[in-house]
């Protein structure tokens, strides 16, 4: 009677001790986190058609890397590339708002020659009564970097 009662008691053992095991492996493969196959999105303006003043933010931003500013050019030359037809000789208001971009990006400490460059020739391009006034602010940004 002694070893019937002893082998019962190390089948409930190794059984107790079976469950465990498995509690053990299906808890620890549920920590571990999934991988996505989701691509990492820079910035969050790329959903909806970006306000000329957030691209503007992320530009002034020192902060801002070389990838997000490439971004921000690039929304700024899908959205807004086409500056207000000229009042006469005089420029449209609006263009301050470029004039301030071009000083701005320029000015960029994680500014490549690449976007600045992209930047000029896309905004030529699309606005050639402006090309004097481009010119100049891009000179007067050119001339901030005080290399």
């Amino acid at each position: 009677m002694d070893i019937i009662l002893l082998i019962k008691s190390l089948a409930a053992l190794s059984g107790a001790l079976g469950i465990l095991v498995l509690l053990y492996f299906y808890f620890s493969d549920a920590k571990k986190p999934r991988k996505r196959n989701t691509a990492k999105k820079p910035l969050h303006i790329r959903e909806v058609k970006p306000d000329f003043e957030m691209l503007l933010k992320v530009i002034k931003d020192k902060k801002a890397t070389t990838e997000e500013l490439n971004e921000a050019v690039n929304l700024l030359l899908k959205y807004y590339e086409k500056i207000p037809q000229k009042l006469g000789m005089r420029a449209h208001p609006e263009f301050e708002k470029y004039s301030e971009l071009i000083l701005r990006i320029c000015h960029h400490p994680n500014v490549t020659k690449d976007i600045i460059l992209k930047l000029d020739k896309e905004l030529h391009r699309h606005n050639p009564a402006y090309a004097l006034e481009l010119d100049d602010s891009l000179t007067k940004g050119l001339d901030t970097r005080g290399f």
